[in-house]
């Protein structure tokens, strides 16, 4: 059964920032059992009407650039939907859906720019979480644009999709470099 909109909302959001960016296999295992269904609809586009309402488009958000990479890390396929995350993510934006949930939630309409290796996508991405206020989350933004300014892509990203690694690439990954 594939889960409503308001459901996973909600569970999101219980779940709260402890989760959302910390590896935890629990967490993996029951996004992993409630979502992944959900997951592989909206990738086909099945849930397409979920668009229509803030809380249905922050679902395919979560659904399309969020729940991927806890379902499939260091896989490709953690970054497999991230274009349609973004196409659903620019026109809730558009439409102000954005403004519509909670704050803390609101930052999941933009991540998908912010996960984008497109500058023009990361420089959306600094313009809403600047936007929005928050110095942290801009913090972490502005982060993403410096690799995307310096590299042209992520290079965290490349064994997963199976691309080679420049020197300069390498030498940052063993420094530490990554999200």
């Amino acid at each position: 059964m594939i889960a409503d909109p308001f459901d996973l909302v909600s569970f999101w959001k219980q779940a709260g920032t402890a989760k959302w960016f910390s590896r935890d296999d629990a967490f993996d295992a029951a996004l992993r059992e409630r979502y992944a269904a959900a997951h592989h609809a909206a990738a086909r586009r099945e849930l397409d009407g979920w668009r229509g309402t803030a809380d249905g488009s922050l679902a395919l958000v979560l659904l399309l650039d969020q729940i991927p990479r806890n379902l499939f890390r260091n896989s490709a396929h953690a970054f497999a939907t991230d274009g349609l995350a973004r196409e659903v993510a620019s026109a809730a934006v558009d439409a102000g859906r954005d403004r519509a949930v909670d704050r803390d939630l609101r930052l999941f309409f933009y991540m998908p720019f912010e996960h984008s290796e497109a500058l023009a996508d990361q420089d959306r991405s600094l313009a809403l979480f600047g936007a929005m206020g928050d110095d942290y989350y801009l913090k972490y933004a502005t982060a993403h644009r410096d690799v995307i300014v310096r590299f042209g892509r992520f290079p965290h990203r490349n064994a997963a999709l199976g691309r080679a690694s420049t020197a300069d690439e390498q030498a940052w990954l063993d420094a530490g470099g990554g999200f």
